[in-house]
This record gives C-alpha cells, structure tokens and sequence, in this order.
C-alpha cells in the first residue's frame, strides 16, 4: 500500500498595506508537500481584504482558491470558476488585479 502524502503548509504571508496602497490586507496561504524534489501545491487561497471597499464575504475584495474542490475567482461577493494553468499564472494574475482594483479605487487609469 502506498504511503499518505502529507500536506503542509508551505506559505503563509499577510500584508497589511498603508492607505497609499490601497490599505487593507494582502494575505497568501500555500499547502502541499515535496516529492521528488518538486513542490507539489494541493490547496491555495490569495486574497485581497479591505473593508472599507466592500463589506460582503468578510471584506474579501478578490480571492482566488481552489476549496470545494474546484478553482475559483472571488470578485465583491461574486464567485466564478476559473482556467487553472499554473499556481505562478494564478499568482500572477491575482497581482495584477489587485493592483488594478487600487488603481480604479484612486480613480486612475490604466
């Protein structure tokens, strides 16, 4: 019988931003385990808070994460399924719109 894979957890940081940024936290959880050398990501969740933007879904502005086993966006208390191709393309893209949200919320564009 082949022997469990344990998960750990492999990051977790949390990032309170000044009111410039945006204000709010930056928050990124990692689990999986190491096999053969490689980094295998099993569970993430990224997720940019800020109450002062949106109240619903505990203050989760945007979120990506792949609980009830599906990946997913979260955007102002809507949720939609999304592509996964990479943790590094979700990572990615969860930057950049996040630092697209600060920017409309300044009223800048792009």
């Amino acid at each position: 019988m082949a022997k469990a894979t344990k998960n750990i957890l492999l990051e977790q940081e949390r990032f309170e931003l000044k009111s410039k940024s945006g204000g709010g936290l930056l928050c990124y959880e990692v689990w999986g385990y190491q096999e053969k050398g490689l980094t295998v990501v099993t569970r993430y969740n990224l997720a940019y808070i800020n109450h002062a933007m949106f109240q619903g879904d505990n203050g989760r502005v945007l979120g990506f994460d792949n609980a009830h086993d599906y990946h997913h966006r979260h955007y102002m208390g809507e949720v939609t399924a999304v592509d996964f191709t990479s943790d590094e393309a979700t990572s990615e893209r969860f930057q950049q719109e996040w630092v697209e949200i600060i920017k409309l919320n300044r009223g800048e564009t792009s």
